[in-house]
């Protein structure tokens, strides 16, 4: 067990006045039987003139909220204390069921049972069904394959096979143009994940959040250089709550290192803050993310708006999604 903080700014400065913006954030972590929401607040400047909280269709908090005054500036700060719990200490990959009888389960037939993890079997914005992607995943799904020894494997086949380069891909770089590549950052890893599982005929999440991470031996930890994370859960009954969450981008399962925000059939489904604004002209986003344990860094009060992040990774992860509208 243990207790993590994460603090998440997005700071945009815009060329001109924003007359008119419409905003929906995912910030808020989410309770789970392994994931404990201790403490978690969302700071707003300009103070919003209509904020509501509510849960989309697939479970997750979020935050939408309206700025009617013109504003050159909009910080968005989260602040959020977890308590996690390793679901996967004592799970077995071998004792899982074959990955057919998942399939056959998942799929639609007339007077069989509904099985709700079906909604994440069929195609989304981002994840395509893909011959490309089926003849990769064939490689670990051979006939008569446990479920859960299958998808670790071609989780941990795309982390050897694929290459972490920030600058290889952007937000809305298509899967098979990452997957050609080989290269990309964790919102491709877990993209094309997704599409290997579904081209199967399984069922998969892309899941939002964070990931703890350690400085390097003799460096100090610096607040604001951490990103957003992105990995996988695939449906296996046989798993603590029924989901197998796969870490492709570095090789685990999700576990005491991972704070999860929301999930949903793709990136699209989850980007942690994106809206619509009328004025503005050309903008700029910072972002600054610092997650660490608790017991090791008290909780403070939250820092300064950090410099603007030239990472391409932390840019990628977090990227909000704006539109422009005369």
């Amino acid at each position: 067990m243990i207790n993590i903080e994460v603090e998440h700014d997005s700071h945009y400065t815009y060329q001109t006045e924003v007359e008119l913006a419409h905003h929906l954030a995912y910030l808020r972590p989410r309770k789970t039987d392994w994931q404990k929401v201790l403490f978690t607040e969302l700071e707003i400047s300009p103070k919003p003139d209509c904020q509501t909280e509510n849960q989309d269709a697939f479970g997750n908090h979020r935050t939408f909220f309206t700025l009617s005054t013109p504003h050159a500036e909009l910080l968005v700060r989260s602040r959020s204390v977890v308590t996690l719990t390793d679901r996967y200490a004592h799970f077995d990959a071998s004792q899982s069921v074959a990955w057919e009888e998942v399939r056959d389960a998942l799929a639609y037939a007339l007077d069989r049972p509904y099985v709700a993890a079906s909604e994440f079997t069929f195609l989304s914005p981002y994840v395509p069904r893909l011959f490309e992607l089926r003849a990769y995943a064939e490689q670990s799904f051979v006939p008569g394959r446990n479920l859960a020894e299958a998808s670790i494997e071609l989780s941990s086949r795309i982390h050897k096979d694929f290459t972490y380069s920030p600058t290889a891909t952007e937000v809305h770089t298509p899967i098979l143009e990452a997957f050609n590549k080989r290269a990309g950052v964790c919102q491709d890893f877990s993209h094309i994940l997704i599409g290997c599982l579904r081209a199967m005929g399984l069922s998969a999440q892309y899941v939002s959040g964070y990931l703890l991470t350690k400085p390097a031996p003799g460096t100090v930890k610096l607040r604001g250089a951490d990103a957003s994370h992105a990995w996988v859960a695939v449906y296996c009954p046989q798993a603590p709550g029924q989901w197998l969450e796969l870490d492709p981008t570095n090789n685990v399962l999700a576990g005491l290192s991972h704070v999860r925000l929301a999930v949903g059939r793709d990136f699209g489904d989850v980007s942690p803050l994106r809206g619509v604004i009328r004025g503005g002209g050309d903008h700029q986003l910072a972002v600054g993310v610092t997650v660490q344990t608790v017991d090791d860094t008290p909780v403070s009060q939250p820092p300064g708006v950090p410099e603007k992040k030239q990472s391409q990774a932390q840019s990628t992860a977090t990227q909000s999604q704006s539109q422009s509208q005369s």
